[in-house]
């Protein structure tokens, strides 16, 4: 993003890559434009970057390749579902697979990972069966897997609370003397909440084994980050003292080699660090959600060119590292995901209707009675019109 001298000229919008500059330009152009890690260009070519490396055999990078394909698989499915009634509301990582496969198989065993409630793939990565994910949003639980079975946290709906959360945990990591870093996700909207400054300072101080992962998918729900920062969302890590690296979030392999590193780095006693991953939601903010009515299809068009699904396919194919028949067998194994994910929903129970009325008052209240009663004789009356046809 390029920063304008004025708050009174429009932010322009950009891919956030740095162009290529002679020595003499580079400091000039470094503050005009950050610095975009990449490891694999949009064409499906390796790039090499000085600090942040990575040598993959060709198993591993097939299996990058099969998460981000089944991830996106179970999302469409997931769509699919909330818009034929199984489901109350559906978010969708839908062009975000890069970012959330790459930082989540940067992890360890050990390791901690506070989600919001778009972490499908991270889920995938840390094992939580993907029709897990699913009860909370059909209203039949508040969550679905024990969070310590996989060290993943339950998702979090209020924003950037559970950037906090983190950090009190990797604050008592550290006390605990653990070999363990934890991984706090959020998104650029969340950056404007008190909760994630609040969290950036006690890790500082504290030097707390935490990695902040920002999903900068471009818009907070219809508010673009223009309106919510003048600088690159990376560089806020170095007024809290530490620091922050702007990734290439639709590069899986970037966001593996980068987020590897943080985490090592909090590992070793090295303090907190920030990672920026510079993607784009190709969908809706939720399936409640209309993106067509503030923003325009032209940039989704653009981002379509830069798809991390289509850039890591095209080096398998041009390095000879998977053929036909392995993407045919994934496209099999994608739609037995599918059916599955499927027949999972429709065998889960109906959400109880009445169930958001109990355990808010221990002696009971006037006003809920009122409404529980006010609810009860709606839902009556549906099954009242029905018995008359």
């Amino acid at each position: 993003m390029t920063v304008e001298s004025s708050a009174a000229r429009k932010p322009r919008r950009s891919s956030g890559t740095k162009r290529t500059t002679s020595a003499g330009n580079a400091k000039k152009q470094s503050a005009d434009r950050p610095e975009l890690v990449q490891l694999l260009t949009p064409e499906g070519e390796r790039v090499e970057h000085p600090e942040y490396a990575i040598d993959l055999a060709p198993d591993e990078l097939r299996g990058l390749y099969r998460d981000m394909v089944l991830t996106r698989r179970f999302d469409a499915e997931a769509t699919t579902l909330q818009r034929q009634g199984e489901l109350g509301l559906w978010a969708s990582l839908l062009g975000q697979e890069a970012a959330q496969i790459g930082s989540g198989r940067a992890l360890n065993d050990a390791d901690y990972v506070f989600p919001t409630y778009r972490e499908h793939g991270v889920a995938w990565c840390r094992g939580v069966d993907p029709t897990n994910l699913l009860g909370m949003f059909r209203g039949v639980n508040h969550g679905g897997w024990d969070p310590n079975s996989n060290n993943f946290h339950l998702y979090t709906i209020v924003i950037g609370s559970q950037t906090l959360h983190a950090t009190g945990y990797a604050m008592g990591v550290a006390k605990d003397g653990a070999d363990a870093a934890v991984l706090a996700y959020f998104g650029d909207g969340a950056s404007s909440q008190g909760d994630v400054a609040e969290s950036f300072t006690f890790a500082a101080v504290y030097n707390a084994p935490v990695v902040f992962f920002c999903q900068n998918n471009q818009w907070a729900i219809s508010e673009p980050t223009e309106r919510q920062t003048r600088v690159p969302l990376y560089q806020r890590a170095q007024g809290f003292g530490f620091p922050g690296v702007r990734v290439d979030g639709n590069d899986v392999l970037a966001c593996l080699a980068v987020t590897k590193v943080a985490l090592e780095r909090a590992r070793t006693g090295q303090g907190p660090m920030l990672i920026e991953a510079f993607t784009y939601r190709m969908g809706a903010h939720t399936t409640s959600d209309d993106p067509t009515r503030y923003r325009s299809s032209e940039e989704r068009e653009l981002w379509e060119t830069k798809d991390p699904i289509l850039r890591l396919r095209t080096l398998l194919t041009n390095e000879g590292l998977a053929d036909d028949a392995y993407f045919a067998g994934l496209e099999e194994e994608s739609d037995a995901l599918a059916k599955r994910v499927r027949e999972a929903v429709r065998a889960m129970p109906d959400p109880d209707d009445m169930a958001m009325f109990e355990h808010t008052y221990a002696d009971g209240h006037a006003l809920v009675d009122e409404e529980r009663a006010q609810f009860a004789a709606y839902q009556a009356s549906f099954v009242s019109v029905e018995e008359g046809i």
